[in-house]
């Protein structure tokens, strides 16, 4: 007879006690601690705990995009992975609450201990940035060094398990980024995918017709605007910006500001973005929309992560030089307006237009498109 399975307490699944051990800092007891030093220390193992979850669902998301092709029937499920990383995130900033109930001076009692050490560190942080694909060359640099890297170092100047952490989250690729270009890329505009010999005139004469929608929106905006301008002055202002925004919608999508080797590939993806958000309620871009607006909201999820960091810092202990040697507020709010991974997700909303004004659909039934209202 089979022996009957052993049953697992709770305390042993968790690890309970090992993980209530962890709350000592440098000291070798807690009971040397005071109360808001274990909150300081409690909150940011558990940041840590979620970055670890976030990593885990972005690195499946990526798997699943970097596969050609993708599989249709698995786009329900990365949407859910990434409702989730959206979802941590928003948990990750709503722990800043907790911390804003410990006062400066609570604060500084514990702050020299501190000294040397910065949430700048998290390499699990400096993973999620890698994997969702900000560009190296776009980093803000925490103080004098000349990598992010560097401050990764051990203080004699040896390779921490962080840092061998980020080196192999670097070798990891390709990022979420790469993997999602690369998939919208390939997607039918009109019927039409990269591989078929004149997709690239029937793209360029997608884009036109849509440029053309969008400059005949732009002329009707303008037109209301007119009729309340006070002065010719102000309606000249108008006009201008009406004939900036529509040579600014032709200057993006020909991807005019793309050096020219890339460009009819860029040219292409944007084009494929305004696509999907265009004609969403076909069968066949339902799912990838919803995978592009969850992406767009989890991006929206870590800046306003990192602004209310920069918040509660700026509360706590105002615009002081922070513990890591990092200009403290001032770096924190710096990487909240810069750091963009999926700009072009976020750039396509300034084009659409009215569904009644879209260019007609082509082959609509290689969208699944059955008819009806």
């Amino acid at each position: 007879m089979p022996s009957k399975p052993k049953p697992t307490p709770y305390w042993d699944y968790i690890k309970v006690e090992p993980l209530l051990a962890l709350q000592t800092g440098i000291g070798a007891q807690e009971d040397e601690l005071s109360n808001d030093e274990v909150m300081f220390i409690v909150v940011h193992q558990i940041d840590e705990l979620w970055f670890k979850l976030v990593l885990r669902e972005m690195v499946a998301v990526r798997n699943l995009f970097a596969r050609v092709p993708v599989p249709e029937q698995a786009l329900a499920s990365a949407v859910r992975g990434i409702r989730r990383m959206e979802t941590i995130l928003r948990q990750l900033a709503a722990h800043f609450e907790l911390m804003e109930t410990m006062t400066t001076r609570d604060y500084l009692a514990f702050r020299d201990k501190l000294t040397g050490a910065s949430g700048f560190q998290s390499a699990q942080m400096r993973e999620i940035e890698i994997i969702m694909g900000l560009a190296e060359a776009e980093r803000v640099p925490l103080g004098h060094e000349g990598s992010y890297q560097k401050a990764l170092e051990q203080h004699d100047g040896t390779e921490s398990p962080s840092l061998r952490r980020v080196r192999a989250r670097l070798a990891d690729v390709p990022t979420l980024r790469d993997a999602m270009i690369e998939w919208i890329h390939r997607t039918p505009i009109q019927g039409s995918t990269p591989s078929q010999p004149d997709d690239a005139q029937r793209v360029r004469a997608f884009v036109e017709a849509y440029l053309d929608a969008h400059r005949r929106m732009v002329e009707r905006g303008l037109a209301g605007a007119r009729e309340q301008a006070l002065t010719e002055a102000d309606k000249k202002r108008l006009e201008e910006r009406a004939r900036g925004e529509v040579a600014s919608a032709r200057a993006y999508l020909l991807a005019e500001d793309v050096a020219e080797p890339e460009r009819a590939r860029a040219s292409r993806v944007r084009a494929a973005l305004v696509f999907i958000e265009s004609y969403r309620e076909l069968p066949l871009l339902a799912w990838p929309r919803e995978v592009l607006d969850g992406l767009t909201t989890f991006e929206q999820a870590f800046v306003i992560f990192r602004q209310r960091h920069a918040r509660m810092v700026e509360r706590m202990i105002g615009r002081r030089t922070g513990t890591g040697g990092s200009a403290g507020v001032d770096y924190l709010d710096t990487t909240a307006l810069r750091y963009r991974v999926f700009r072009e997700l976020w750039a396509v909303r300034t084009l659409l237009v009215r569904a009644q004004d879209l260019p007609p659909l082509e082959n609509a039934a290689a969208y699944g498109f059955a008819g009806g209202t």
